[in-house]
């Protein structure tokens, strides 16, 4: 694959990805709040849970990570589950009448898991670019780099240092990594499928 080709083919998946994983899901989450719709806010609040992951690997490529394409993965994989997992809200949801709120969030749901999985499938070959310092400075991993520096000269112009963003890109892994696990050991056996805490 040539360099052009790569470069746009990233380009366009970060596009998708500000559009099906930040646009929209903050337009359905005002709209459900608007609208009353508790099992959807529910669901779009867990829904930015887990994908804050995807900001914290933006800040992670700021800082030249070369592991930042670990929780890249991590998060298109994350994020599917996220969405239906929950038992007790997709049968709230599923019951509800026929809306277009329904309609839109049902549509974006369905859509961001497939974008999710397909980027996952297409970005499996990048993930050798987090073990190899020579893979990960070759143009086939730093087109990866690009939009996130370009995030950073939007949201940071006066941040000379990237090593400081990607500090905190590890700072939010920490802490990310640490909820994750709380989640999974202790509250997944008591609450099982079930969003709402008992």
């Amino acid at each position: 694959m040539s360099e052009a080709l790569l470069r746009s083919l990233v380009w366009m998946d970060y596009r998708l990805a500000v559009l099906f994983t930040v646009i929209f899901p903050l337009v359905l989450l005002i709209w459900a709040l608007v609208k009353r719709a508790e099992a959807m806010q529910r669901l779009l609040i867990i829904y930015w849970r887990v994908a804050s992951l995807l900001a914290i690997t933006i800040y992670l490529m700021i800082g030249g990570f070369p592991f930042s394409f670990i929780p890249a993965v991590a998060a298109r994989v994350l994020i599917p589950i996220g969405l239906w997992f929950w038992v007790d809200l997709n049968e709230e949801i599923d019951d509800q009448r026929r809306t277009p709120l329904k309609l839109a969030f049902t549509s974006w749901r369905w859509a961001v898991t497939v974008y999710c999985v397909l980027g996952v499938l297409a970005t499996l070959p990048f993930l050798q670019c987090a073990f190899s310092t020579e893979t990960f400075a070759s143009p086939f991993c730093q087109v990866w780099l690009e939009a996130p520096i370009g995030f950073k000269n939007f949201f940071h112009p006066k941040v000379n240092n990237e090593g400081f963003l990607g500090f905190l890109g590890i700072v939010g892994l920490i802490i990310y990594v640490l909820y994750l696990s709380y989640f999974v050991v202790f509250r997944l056996g008591k609450q099982g499928r079930t969003a709402v805490e008992q």
